[in-house]
């Protein structure tokens, strides 16, 4: 158990140092104002226009970056600072935001198959680690008894089903910023230094994507050598 406390410490501390280069990232990008004077709600209904879609809403949210799509009620919610101000970083985060919009009118697989995922994830992600040590807890009281091998197996797919939806929302967000990227530059949006800028800032917030899924397939391997090497 001590050696899972220093993964997580690890993982941790990686995200953390990962988050606070995506934050310095976009104060420093906030600070490059685009030349076309558009807020951050205006680049996502022109990007939202321009590929046809009309019936998303782009709405303001409270906090920082808190910026999603929600494909239920098809919005694209963007913080304050996104939704009012006129730089690089807004132009970024609300563009890919509304990649995130193309994807679901255009029934992209990932996004699909993710957004189909979502109510067994919520409860396979708060259930699967109590399941795991239970069952491994009950195989030592048991003193090897099956239940608790069987209880920890459960715990473990369901923690793979997680596993599976931090490997797939990778895809899902390298497209939809690949998507912003690809309509900012196409439609002479931005700048030069602009769309590096927002380049640099979506390759940032893609890694927080990428660190969450290294994570979780850490912790899964951790669990699975401990499910399968006490079974030995």
């Amino acid at each position: 158990m001590f050696g899972y406390y220093i993964l997580i410490a690890g993982i941790a501390l990686v995200s953390w140092l990962v988050s606070n280069r995506l934050q310095s990232k976009f104060d420093y990008y906030s600070k490059v104002h685009l030349r076309n004077g558009m807020s951050g709600a205006e680049i996502a209904e022109q990007m939202l226009h321009d590929h046809g879609i009309y019936d998303v809403k782009v709405i303001s949210k409270p906090g920082r970056l808190t910026d999603h799509y929600n494909p239920v009620d098809k919005t694209v919610n963007l913080s304050e600072a996104v939704y009012n101000q006129r730089n690089a970083a807004a132009a970024a985060v609300a563009a890919h935001e509304c990649g995130h919009a193309v994807q679901h009118a255009t029934a992209y697989s990932w996004l699909t198959m993710r957004s189909q995922m979502v109510p067994i994830v919520n409860v396979s992600s708060s259930l699967s680690q109590w399941l795991i040590v239970g069952g491994l807890i009950l195989g030592i009281a048991s003193k090897g008894l099956s239940i608790g091998y069987i209880v920890a197996i459960v715990g473990l797919i369901l923690m793979g089903i997680a596993t599976a939806f931090s490997l797939i929302t990778l895809p899902v967000e390298y497209d939809a910023s690949n998507r912003a990227l690809a309509w900012l530059k196409n439609k002479n949006m931005v700048s030069q230094q602009e769309y590096a800028g927002a380049e640099d800032s979506l390759k940032w917030a893609a890694r927080t994507y990428l660190v969450a899924a290294i994570g979780a397939v850490a912790s899964m391997l951790y669990w699975a050598l401990q499910v399968f090497g006490r079974r030995e």
